[in-house]
């Protein structure tokens, strides 16, 4: 069976391209200088952010050890387009990892409201619960109070 690797024109499919440092998927070139010596002709990885002017980020992986013969060059216009394809699906992986660590913090923002309604829930019934006591506490003490007043006055007599 034939992969991508084997011919020549393929293009690798987007999860076996690897990732650069800057963490967008490479796009793949034919090295067409003549040095290194032996390598005019090999398929090779390297970063879409690199721009030939000024190297942001330096990503380069061989694909082939050596030439696999002649190799149709990829007009301006494809390589451009297929270069925004990959900033584009870069974008939309980054997208889909903030949507998933959005969804995360949603969740446990939920789950801490839950707990804060719970927790204010149990602070209301402890208030009405101290409201209760100190309305025991306060219909008992005027009556012990009176009655200490009726033997304080008795005893006095």
């Amino acid at each position: 069976m034939s992969t991508w690797r084997d011919d020549r024109n393929a293009i690798p499919p987007w999860n076996e391209r690897p990732k650069c440092h800057c963490g967008f998927r490479t796009w793949l070139q034919v090295w067409d200088e003549p040095l290194p010596q032996g390598k005019k002709g090999c398929r090779f990885f390297k970063c879409p952010d690199i721009d030939d002017d000024f190297k942001a980020c330096t990503f380069m992986q061989w694909v082939d050890t050596r030439p696999l013969g002649a190799v149709r060059p990829i007009p301006e216009h494809e390589r451009r387009v297929r270069q925004q394809q990959i900033r584009l699906k870069g974008k939309e992986d980054e997208l889909k990892r903030r949507r998933a660590q959005l969804g995360e913090r949603e969740a446990t923002l939920k789950i801490q409201e839950e707990q804060f309604q719970a927790r204010e829930a149990d602070l209301k019934r402890e208030e009405e619960k101290q409201k209760h006591r100190y309305k025991e506490a306060g219909q008992s003490s005027t009556t012990d109070g009176r009655k200490g007043k009726e033997k304080f006055l008795r005893f006095t007599q």
